[in-house]
């Protein structure tokens, strides 16, 4: 366990390689379910560089409508899948919360794609952290401050780590940067898997 800045916990290759490969073969599962999709820039239409999908009660999507959190698939209309076991027993082993998650983004990145920095804010309850799990070719991660502009810090995060972000770091400014293709062998056709798990709504 590294803290990488306050808040900011690093977990390098907190699944190994038979789970890496257990949770990739649950995902296809729920890939059948909630087909991946390309999300678009509110307002201006804009797609995303990456595509994603969602499992757990709720699931975030961005259109010309916003940000969101819905319960339904939005091309498919139907409920999102149930999240896999593997990421239940991450967020009661990693998360440090006693509510449960309630909505894990599954995104996908092709070898050209990346994540400018963003809050995590259409959430209700900041109190619980974030959580992410990493799948397939190396990401390099960088997080910052609450504010834009601030110091930044990088990281690569390897398939089958885990980093959690929470308390002072919980609107902490993060992204993509790049992927790093070939470096890992766990997806055949390459590119990175990233798992974030969030607690939604504030626990009555």
């Amino acid at each position: 366990m590294i803290e990488i800045a306050p808040g900011v916990v690093h977990h390098p290759g907190w699944l190994d390689r038979a789970t890496q490969e257990a949770l990739v073969t649950a995902l296809r599962e729920t890939a059948k379910a909630a087909p991946f999709f390309t999300p678009r820039m509110p307002r201006t239409g804009k797609p995303f560089s990456v595509r994603m999908t969602n499992c757990g009660a709720l699931g975030w999507v961005s259109d010309e409508k916003g940000y969101r959190y819905q319960p339904t698939h939005p091309e498919t209309g139907a409920p999102w899948p149930a999240m896999p076991d593997i990421l239940l027993r991450a967020w009661a082993e990693l998360a440090g919360y006693p509510h449960p998650a309630e909505a894990c983004l599954v995104n996908f990145y092709e070898a050209s794609a990346k994540m400018g920095l963003h809050q995590d804010r259409d959430e209700a309850d900041f109190d619980a952290p974030v959580l992410s799990l990493s799948l397939g070719d190396t990401g390099v991660f960088r997080v910052g401050g609450t504010t834009r502009g601030g110091k930044t810090v990088s990281v690569k995060l390897q398939s089958g780590d885990a980093l959690s972000f929470g308390g002072p770091a919980r609107l902490a400014f993060h992204g993509i940067d790049r992927v790093i293709a070939g470096s890992s062998t766990l997806l055949p056709s390459g590119g990175r898997i990233n798992l974030t798990m969030r607690r939604v709504t504030k626990p009555e």
